[in-house]
């Protein structure tokens, strides 16, 4: 690798060109190449950028380009292949959440990356938002004490241009879930990466209150119990009104941390005094610190935050809760003993 990291995008919709805005700010990356399906899409896009070459065709792309690693924005279902595509290749990706549609095809991901020696990193961007990360801290080092039940609100609003423009939303095949695993599963894996507990069991709903005609929900609800017996309640939602502030609330035998993200990232302490951390990273946005903070841990093996195992455990807590809104009973969390032991669950 050169002086920049040469990174390739895959998928040019609106959250990579939400990524490739901050990367291109960046001094250290350089924007090499970009792939779509619609050749027309990703001219646009390389346009916009200012990326060099364009191709509709992400095999074509891999063995063409010189690249230090991949970010990918692609459809859920593509994930799997398109990761393993890579890290054959000996590339290290970086790619949006989840890391893959189902838990099984997380595993594969993890376990190939591993045996190959290759990073691979997922964007659950909200690590590097000041108030979350602030908030994850405190309740890791104890600061709010033994955490006894945990609240999330995602009460947030989708257009039906949502699922019309990108067709893939629509369906579980490609899409995996809906707002739950979509939207809420940024907010929940804040919460479990803060509480630093194995997830045992969850119940859970599932419901289309708005968008009746797809087969994804755009409400969920549901209740996680983790091993120490304390409780996470998570709700996820399309289907407000109109857009309103995120929350996550964590209570503990000393006090509270309470987060909401408008109308800028932030963090409430209550029942005690709390040194707030800051992220590892400078930027200001959590997405520009994640995509800085996976350029230094390709480029210089320094921790992200967001290693594909760290990204497992709110993919099993989802998928046992959606398991649980179509049996109607309490599900098991599949367990991940090894990988959650590496990342710090107890």
């Amino acid at each position: 690798m050169g002086d920049r990291l040469k990174l390739g995008i895959v998928g040019c919709g609106d959250i990579a060109g939400y990524t490739a805005f901050f990367a291109h700010l960046n001094r250290g990356i350089e924007l090499a190449a970009c792939c779509d399906i619609s050749i027309e899409r990703a001219e646009a896009f390389a346009s916009r950028y200012g990326i060099r070459r364009t191709y509709s065709d992400y095999a074509q792309l891999l063995d063409d380009v010189q690249l230090d690693a991949i970010y990918l924005a692609v459809p859920h279902h593509l994930h799997n292949r398109m990761i393993q595509a890579a890290v054959a290749r000996k590339l290290p990706v970086l790619s949006e959440k989840p890391i893959t549609r189902t838990l099984s095809e997380g595993l594969e991901v993890v376990n190939h990356a591993r045996q190959a020696g290759v990073k691979v990193a997922v964007n659950y961007q909200y690590r590097y938002d000041s108030g979350c990360y602030a908030l994850a801290r405190a309740v890791q080092e104890g600061a709010i004490g033994e955490v006894r039940y945990a609240r999330i609100n995602v009460p947030w609003h989708r257009r039906a241009e949502y699922f019309h423009a990108s067709s893939w939303h629509q369906t579980i095949a490609q899409a995996g879930g809906g707002t739950l695993l979509t939207q809420g599963s940024h907010f929940l894996d804040i919460a479990l990466w803060a509480c630093g507990q194995r997830t045992i069991r969850a119940n859970g709903q599932v419901t289309q209150r708005v968008y009746q005609d797809v087969e994804v929900e755009d409400l969920a609800m549901g209740i996680i119990e983790l091993q120490n017996g304390a409780l996470v309640e998570v709700c996820s939602s399309m289907a407000a009104a109109s857009e309103q502030p995120v929350s996550i609330e964590i209570y503990g035998s000393k006090g509270t941390a309470v987060y909401t993200n408008h109308p800028l990232p932030r963090v409430h302490f209550r029942g005690m005094r709390v040194r707030q951390a800051q992220p590892p990273v400078w930027g200001v946005h959590a997405l520009q610190r994640s995509i800085e903070g996976f350029r230094r841990w390709v480029a210089a093996n320094q921790e992200y935050l967001v290693p594909a195992e760290a990204a497992l455990p709110v993919l099993a807590a989802v998928e046992a809760i959606y398991r649980s809104a179509a049996s109607g009973k309490t599900e098991l969390v599949q367990p991940l003993e090894p990988l959650e032991a590496a990342q710090g669950f107890h």
